[in-house]
């Protein structure tokens, strides 16, 4: 049984290729971290900004801690939906679901504590202060450099775009691409304004409720009214509330929540399609196969038809579990199940 973790979009990667993964660290344009947020010194590709990738395929919960640079500010795009907590001493910052797309950014001389509580892929960039954020220089206002600390951008478009014409070109990308790439996603940051108004997240309880009404609903017709009563708001706040707690507007989540439902099925039985669709709440198989597709890459029929071509060779993989761990894993990206 899958869940809605697995709800990255379908361009993420998980896993570089055998010539990736031979490459000299030194040769890569997005070296992958041994410890989290220190790409080393071979990772930086331009004096004026490093480039890394911080990656667990694996189910588990890590603990890590790390401090930006007194010259350096912290972006980080998530480039599959993950699960983590992040905070600073008591005050929590992050907690809950991280949409593929989402990007974090952090301010110079700021410590950070995260917990992974799923498995996760992000790409780090170490832009330097000086050059990007001229507001962050020594001496200059302190509230400035404040203004984009602790920003978090659900679903950022132009930066979840700027992560797929990147990581596309694999570990390999050129360098001076991935230069470009990580210029631009700099100046995109510096330029955002933090919006006047700001919205609280959906309390946990409220959540459990409502993602507890959907998981046993799910296949009925759910209106946000009904979410909203469930939670127990007006449905403007609710909205607004759900999006900031979990990333998803409430229309979003109820479908997500039916495509993983309907992983289950292809996965696990011969259902036609029409019947799975009924079965997960959709109203017809074109409707069904328009979402499924657009949430994960493949039509319905070859989801299921790459599910079982993955089980079918990994069986033969002469009784090696590593090799059905690694070919379940290409398929699902690794996700949780």
């Amino acid at each position: 049984m899958f869940t809605d973790l697995q709800a990255a979009g379908a361009w993420s990667p998980s896993h570089p290729t055998r010539h990736e993964v031979d490459a000299p660290r030194e040769a890569r344009a997005l070296p992958c971290e041994r410890r989290w947020r220190q790409p080393g010194q071979m990772a930086g590709i331009a004096e004026d900004i490093t480039m890394s990738r911080w990656i667990c395929t694996q189910a588990g919960i890590r603990q890590d801690e790390a401090t930006t640079p007194a010259d350096r500010y912290f972006l980080a795009i998530a480039l599959k939906t993950t699960r983590l907590k992040l905070s600073r001493g008591r005050h929590i910052i992050y907690d809950g679901i991280m949409p593929a797309g989402t990007l974090y950014v952090g301010a110079p001389s700021q410590q950070l504590s995260a917990r992974f509580c799923a498995p996760y892929d992000f790409l780090h960039f170490h832009p330097s202060a000086s050059i990007y954020f001229p507001s962050a220089r020594p001496g200059m206002d302190f509230a400035a450099s404040e203004r984009l600390n602790d920003l978090i951008l659900l679903r950022d478009p132009f930066a979840e775009q700027l992560a797929k014409a990147l990581t596309e070109h694999g570990q390999l990308a050129d360098r001076e691409f991935a230069r470009c790439i990580g210029r631009t996603l700099a100046m995109h940051v510096a330029r955002h304004e933090r919006p006047h108004t700001k919205v609280n997240a959906l309390a946990k309880w409220r959540l459990r409720r409502v993602e507890d009404y959907v998981g046993t609903h799910f296949e009925r017709c759910i209106s946000l009214s009904q979410l909203a009563k469930v939670a127990g708001l007006s449905r403007m706040h609710f909205a607004a509330q759900f999006r900031v707690a979990t990333g998803y507007r409430p229309r979003e989540y109820l479908l997500h929540e039916r495509v993983e439902r309907a992983k289950s099925l292809l996965s696990g039985s011969d259902t036609p399609l029409a019947e799975v669709a009924l079965a997960v709440g959709f109203c017809t198989q074109a409707h069904f196969s328009t979402v499924f597709k657009r949430m994960t890459g493949d039509t319905p029929a070859r989801w299921r038809s790459a599910m079982r071509n993955a089980s079918a060779s990994s069986g033969v993989a002469d009784g090696d579990p590593r090799a059905e761990t690694q070919g379940l894993s290409r398929v699902l990206g690794a996700d949780l199940s």
